[in-house]
């Protein structure tokens, strides 16, 4: 098993084989996709904050395209490993990886690479902060977006541009 810092090593890595998409939402579908848009603009997965990930309630991840998706899926890795406590990203972070409608799709986007770090990040949560996640009443959630990303991973396939 990974210790915490090379499962984010590990996503630093992958972070660098992604190309930067020119806009991570449908920017001009709205105004609210395109605050999104701005506000991931000055983010690499590599320094990507708490604070820029939003709430529940104003999330930019949840705007982005599938391309959007995957280039700050390693930041979003970094983020809910090296924060805890009251304003964690455990909640969100499984909503985009297994509750949100999209979540098949992202997956499926996803390589087998990004997959493995998923389900591996799931797993050390499990293993090393199953009860922050039964204290928040996530530890259903975190069972279920384990199994989820522990099914056998989709072949390595060309990625959508968008």
């Amino acid at each position: 098993m990974d210790t915490v810092d090379e499962l984010i090593a590990r996503a630093m890595s992958i972070s660098d084989t992604l190309k930067r998409p020119a806009h991570f939402t449908n920017h001009t579908h709205c105004c609210e996709c395109q605050d999104h848009d701005d506000e991931l603009q000055p983010y690499t997965p590599r320094d990507v904050t708490r604070r820029a990930l939003g709430t529940g309630g104003w999330d930019p991840i949840t705007f982005t395209t599938l391309a959007g998706f995957r280039y700050f899926l390693p930041g979003l890795v970094r983020v809910v490993l090296s924060e805890s406590g009251p304003d964690d990203y455990y909640d969100q972070f499984l909503w985009h990886i297994s509750m949100d409608i999209r979540w098949q799709e992202r997956k499926q986007a996803c390589s087998t690479q990004e997959q493995e770090l998923v389900r591996d990040t799931l797993t050390w949560l499990l293993e090393h902060r199953a009860q922050e996640f039964e204290e928040a009443m996530l530890a259903d959630e975190l069972l279920d977006a384990l199994e989820k990303w522990s099914e056998t991973a989709s072949p390595n396939r060309p990625h959508p541009a968008t």
